[in-house]
């Protein structure tokens, strides 16, 4: 099992600078948020635009808390012309090698002002996704990026950019259940933001190609053909109907029997809602958390 995220884990949409008053309790919360995904087990965060609300050093302090790497592509300091974070990450899952690497787009910015930009220079995202690959192919099996492009600049850049397999975006806020598949090669995946919702990606490996298909297609065309074999052995439709229901009876077996031996995927999305256990250990922190930095408004319970 793999357990990423693609970026604005940290911090509130940004639409203005943190008052002074406020940071303590921000750099705290967000530093029970990465606590929390040490516990979970993470093993990569991808760089947004509102994980810089504090500013580079303080993320990168920030990232010193966690026990996952933090990874970005093409996020460079000014002054050195170095990245800030590791450009990928290897692993090696039941023997299959995957890399993953991250993007993040200067157009999520609000404009050249944006104070979270300061001190920031950003590398093309497509030409850094051409290195990335590159670079990662001779090195892995699967090729994942963590994408805080937008949803639209993922569909174009899977266009762009062939050896992706897997896109695992963010940044629109979409869900994607039924995630499309952009020259039949790249998977574009996507949940909104802010632990809404998870997005779970499972993958059924038959042979060693780098193709996969949805099983929800598979499930499709078996449920078609259940209904056209009803239909057949009702016997109440005209022969001109029958004969059109074979013929298409025939294209779906076709079809099914060229997905035989093929990887497969199945992508489910559901919500993270109050109805779902917390952990207790988590549960202890956000208790102490909000015990000294109470909501304005609310009441405390007596010590």
């Amino acid at each position: 099992m793999l357990i990423v995220d693609a970026g604005d884990l940290l911090f509130k949409k940004f639409s203005n600078p943190i008052p002074e008053n406020e940071l303590k309790m921000i750099t705290e919360k967000a530093y029970l948020v990465i606590e929390s995904f040490n516990l979970l087990g993470y093993d990569a965060l991808g760089i947004g635009d509102d994980d810089l609300s504090l500013g580079k050093e303080s993320l990168m302090g920030i990232s010193k808390k966690a026990n996952f790497p933090f990874v970005s592509s093409n996020l460079t300091d000014e002054g050195s012309g170095k990245l800030l974070f590791p450009p990928y990450i290897l692993k090696r899952i039941n023997g299959l090698r995957v890399g993953i690497f991250s993007l993040l787009s200067p157009d999520s910015f609000l404009g050249q002002g944006d104070p979270r930009r300061k001190g920031l220079t950003f590398r093309s995202p497509v030409e850094t996704a051409q290195s990335m690959v590159k670079e990662l192919q001779p090195k892995t099996d699967l090729i994942i990026l963590l994408s805080h492009l937008g949803y639209q600049k993922d569909i174009e850049l899977a266009q762009t950019v062939s050896g992706i397999h897997f896109i695992m975006g963010s940044h629109t806020g979409i869900n994607l259940p039924y995630p499309p598949i952009t020259n039949n090669k790249t998977i574009i995946l996507q949940t909104v933001p802010k632990g809404m919702y998870a997005g779970r990606l499972d993958l059924t490996l038959y042979n060693h190609e780098t193709t996969f298909y949805n099983t929800m297609v598979r499930q499709t065309m078996e449920q078609n053909l259940r209904s056209l074999n009803f239909r057949l052995n009702e016997g109440k439709a005209s022969e001109a109907d029958k004969a059109q229901w074979r013929r298409l009876k025939e294209e779906i077996e076709r079809a099914l029997k060229q997905l035989q031996g093929k990887n497969e995927f199945t992508n489910s999305i559901f919500p993270l809602g109050e109805e779902m256990k917390d952990d207790p250990d988590i549960g202890k922190m956000v208790e102490a958390f909000r015990s000294r930095f109470p909501e304005p408004g609310k009441s405390q319970s007596p010590q």
